[in-house]
């Protein structure tokens, strides 16, 4: 290991990730709180004041995948295609195996100068978990409780507002529902052959509801679905801890731009043609383990330094201050302030464990396998 992978391991630095995360986000909530008073007055205004306040936290965890991790992205798609990208408002249909595809998706949006205003399909939840979730409150992100007979009217009310948003997005939504492993993908595919659907080897059965009312609610506002298939080179498995650490992953991301126009209304013909998809990236997955590549032209969309400059911004405001805190409380030799200090490094340290295991695989939702279970019986 070199000295700077040796300097990017070190618990220190991510300790210090950790702090002005947590700051920044705290700050940024605190001034969002504020901006609700300028919603009765000026809506477009407010949203698009917090979709900067939005970016100002979001991209501090892609700077840690593009900028400390330095994880390189090529992107495998039709050329005639790539000069849309950004300049509308699509629907990302992304695979659910890995735990940074998510953040993926978001250094996907972020190429394409989008990240500040686009939107997932996230459990109700994580609305009360402070700094992403509260953020997310404030951008209008779409909750749901994943229960259909209680989303179904409340996530099509929250879509319905989207068809005004003043500014270009990304909708990312996990049509899976959880994230892959081998025991949901088991219960996955009993649901499958019960219901007469083609088995996936490498995906679990799509949640074709929440698409469809997605589609409906955002015609004529949304442009395209974009199908993206995420792998990465060499059997690697990454993970938030491994991004943490500086190690460099190697990604490809099949991206498909499928003109709206395309997706049919019909709720049941939606749900087909969404099963269909799912069976030709099985495929697509398929050809890449075969081959190691993917089809299409490869290429790679610059990196801004936008959410590099945003982070040294906020490091540069609040880690003078914690710094000078810290020597002041080692230098006054007391027993209390240096119990205290030991008391908030173990509290930090457990704050980044936190962190990070609530991203793990193997803490992922049940709801898979609950949802599975319910569909046999029924």
């Amino acid at each position: 290991m070199d000295l700077l992978g040796l300097l990017k391991s070190q618990f220190l630095c991510h300790l210090v990730f950790c702090y002005v995360f947590i700051a920044s986000g705290l700050i940024i909530n605190t001034v969002q709180l504020f901006t609700l008073l300028l919603w009765p007055i000026n809506k477009q205004l407010f949203r698009r004041i917090n979709c900067r306040l939005s970016y100002c936290v979001s991209s501090q965890l892609v700077m840690l995948l593009e900028w400390w991790s330095g994880t390189e992205c090529i992107i495998h798609t039709d050329p005639q295609a790539y000069p849309k990208y950004g300049k509308e408002n699509a629907i990302v249909v992304l695979n659910h195996k890995f735990e940074i595809d998510f953040l993926c998706g978001w250094s996907l949006a972020e190429r394409f100068g989008v990240l500040g205003g686009s939107k997932v399909l996230a459990k109700k939840e994580l609305a009360y978990v402070p700094i992403i979730g509260w953020m997310w409150y404030f951008t209008e992100m779409v909750f749901c409780t994943r229960k259909w007979e209680q989303d179904r009217k409340t996530v099509s009310q929250s879509l319905l507002h989207l068809r005004d948003y003043p500014e270009k997005y990304f909708f990312l939504i996990h049509c899976e529902g959880t994230r892959f492993t081998e025991k949901k993908h088991q219960i996955s595919m009993q649901v499958a052959r019960a219901k007469g659907l083609p088995s996936l080897k490498y995906h679990l059965l799509p949640r074709t509801k929440g698409f469809a009312v997605t589609v409906r609610s955002l015609r004529n506002v949304v442009s395209a679905v974009y199908d993206c298939t995420l792998n990465f080179r060499n059997n690697e498995n990454p993970t938030l801890l491994g991004v943490l650490n500086g190690k460099k992953y190697h990604a490809d991301l099949y991206v498909r731009r499928i003109p709206l126009e395309e997706v049919p209304e019909d709720e049941d013909e939606c749900s087909a043609w969404l099963h269909k998809l799912y069976q030709e990236k099985d495929a697509f997955q398929e050809e890449y383990y075969r081959t190691g590549t993917f089809p299409e032209t490869p290429m790679v969309p610059p990196r801004r330094p936008w959410t590099l400059i945003n982070w040294l911004f906020w490091a540069s405001l609040l880690l003078y201050p914690f710094f000078r805190f810290l020597i002041n409380m080692i230098s006054s030799g007391s027993s209390l302030t240096l119990a205290s200090f030991v008391l908030v490094f173990f509290v930090a340290s457990m704050g980044v464990r936190w962190m990070i295991g609530v991203t793990e695989i193997d803490k992922g939702s049940a709801y898979g396998n609950i949802d599975s279970k319910q569909k046999r019986n029924d």
